[in-house]
């Protein structure tokens, strides 16, 4: 596979950015964590994709950004807060094939956004989400630009309305951006359905990544 140089991806005529600082500008409660320039070129050459894709211009422009209050916390060139996400899909400049699936954001409960290489089987280019409640990934419909505009513009909230609880916004303000809140009993158990009910609190995100892949695994181990 023939690789682009970094000036090959971040030289391009109709850069994304504009249109996503836009949204952040006019979002109701967005904000962009600082990126080093130099991380963020690396981070671009690593992904292969040019600053014309909000993917891209995530990469090259943000350390990533914080939407909905927190709730969604989208990837992108990494800071001292939040990973990037060439490190979090274990990409590097040497990676000659695209991954099954990348990894490009996740929420307060540990939720994961990703879009579908093929290796998901729900559909290439969809943006998809592995869900605390339902242990499985499911497409959303649209892809990375999509993804990125719903969450920015508060649209994508309504979907999240079942997994929050009455003044969730201050104990997800109240996060770091590499937490998540861990919840007991789990969303994926009958007890866990009303969240209101439930006792949360604050863990690293990589923390409940494992605790939801391992229930996963064993609860399909059992299924079948």
């Amino acid at each position: 596979m023939h690789r682009r140089s970094v000036e090959e991806l971040v030289n391009v005529d109709d850069p994304a950015w504009p249109a996503i600082s836009a949204l952040v500008e006019k979002g109701p409660t967005a904000a962009v964590l600082d990126v080093d320039p130099q991380q963020a070129r690396k981070v671009l050459e690593c992904l292969q994709v040019t600053a014309r894709s909000y993917l891209g211009a995530l990469a090259l422009n943000t350390g990533g950004i914080l939407a909905d209050g927190g709730w969604f916390r989208l990837l992108g060139g990494g800071s001292d807060k939040l990973a990037d996400l060439a490190t979090v899909n274990h990409l590097n400049e040497a990676t000659d094939s695209p991954p099954p699936f990348l990894l490009v954001g996740f929420d307060a409960l540990g939720g994961r956004f990703a879009v579908d290489g093929g290796g998901l089987g729900i559909g290439a280019g969809e943006v998809c989400y592995f869900g605390p409640d339902t242990l499985s990934w499911g497409g959303l419909g649209g892809g990375h630009a999509e993804f990125v505009t719903a969450a920015i513009t508060g649209e994508l909230s309504q979907s999240f309305a079942s997994l929050r609880w009455p003044r969730w916004e201050v104990e997800v303000e109240a996060l770091r951006p590499d937490q998540g809140l861990s919840i007991w009993p789990p969303p994926f158990s009958a007890e866990g359905q009303d969240l209101s009910g439930t006792t949360r609190r604050p863990v690293p995100i990589s923390e409940l990544f494992d605790f939801y892949d391992d229930a996963a695994g064993q609860l399909g181990a059992a299924g079948g």
